[in-house]
């Protein structure tokens, strides 16, 4: 008897040892494809939202059924031929190249205003170019601006295989207005971005900057790369940020060199001193409009704000153009002489 159930522990032992090894196996398997899910996930979002070279259609075909149409051409506002030829044949522009810091080459337009100290850099949004923020540039030459209009990295014809959300990107301001002041160390400038363009020069804000930079205009930035990528992935797919966020900002680290949350307008915008006017369309629905209240909120320094009724995003100057203009001219005519 003693020997028969010896063996029949020992069979139930080898079973309960193949069951746990199995459940183990399974388990393992599980949690494989889940980070092998995750990854992948992951690698879709960066692509989707930080490579220039993928397609970008599913971002803006989700606001053909909204009210707030944005197309991948008008992230910069409005698209205006007649200002884009008078860029390209009227303005006499140059070509300036600069060398990032890591080693990109940069293509900006330059257009001279003879005999004015008076500067503006106006950087353009996301997927768009630098000759798509003509309108503005003209309107700001037409004030007696001398004006730099940058392709950002990996936009237009400039180098560079990500999307850097502002963050790197505002280094490569930084270098474009120490090439201002070596041109013209009595310069006074200005910097202007609208969408992502916005979140540039607000992060540029954010660093120590020569006392030439007197002033700041940001129309529809966001708050920040992670809080407006986990609005779109929430809008695009119904997800919350927690986990694809956190793997695709892993994924940016390794691909870009940067984390998604570096870029930071918020923050940034906390520690300048540059005055600052924040314009915002209040049926914006790509960068949702309540981002300008805690962005103007943020900051420390000399502030206004233009909310402008009935306009979406990067539409305000095209709803009310005069109100826009006045307002941005009456605000620069208080630090640049």
């Amino acid at each position: 008897m003693n020997t028969t159930h010896i063996k029949q522990e020992n069979k139930t032992k080898k079973r309960s040892s193949k069951l746990k090894k199995w459940i183990c196996g399974i388990l393992v398997g599980i949690i494989i494809c889940i980070i092998l899910a995750l990854g992948f996930g992951g690698n879709y979002l960066y692509n989707l939202a930080i490579n220039p070279d993928t397609p970008k259609d599913i971002v803006f075909e989700s606001t053909e059924s909204s009210k707030d149409v944005v197309t991948i051409n008008s992230t910069s506002g409005p698209v205006s031929i007649s200002s884009e030829e008078w860029l390209l044949k009227e303005s006499g522009y140059e070509d300036l190249y600069m060398t990032s810091r890591d080693g990109l080459k940069l293509h900006n337009y330059l257009i001279k205003k003879p005999n004015s100290n008076k500067w503006v850099i106006t950087v353009h949004g996301y997927t768009s170019q630098g000759k798509l923020t003509s309108y503005y540039a003209k309107n700001f030459s037409d004030m007696g601006y001398n004006v730099i209009i940058p392709d950002l990295r990996g936009h237009g014809t400039s180098e560079g295989d990500y999307i850097g959300m502002g963050w790197d990107e505002r280094l490569d301001i930084i270098d474009l207005i120490n090439y201002i002041i070596k041109e013209d160390k009595g310069a006074e400038i200005v910097l202007y971005g609208i969408s992502m363009g916005a979140a540039t020069v607000l992060n540029t804000s954010g660093e120590e900057l020569p006392e030439n930079v007197k002033a700041l205009v940001a129309d529809c930035g966001y708050t920040s790369a992670w809080d407006e990528f986990a609005y779109q992935l929430n809008k695009l797919f119904g997800l919350p940020a927690f986990p694809m966020m956190h793997i695709a900002n892993l994924i940016t680290k390794i691909r870009a060199g940067y984390w998604i949350n570096e870029s930071s307008p918020i923050d940034q915008t906390a520690k300048s001193k540059t005055p600052t006017l924040f314009i915002q369309g209040d049926e914006d629905t790509f960068v949702p409009s309540f981002m300008v209240e805690e962005l103007y909120n943020a900051s420390s320094a000399e502030k206004e704000k233009l909310i402008v009724k009935g306009a979406g995003h990067a539409k305000a100057s095209k709803v009310n153009p005069k109100l826009y203009w006045e307002t941005i001219d009456g605000f620069l005519n208080k630090y640049v002489s």
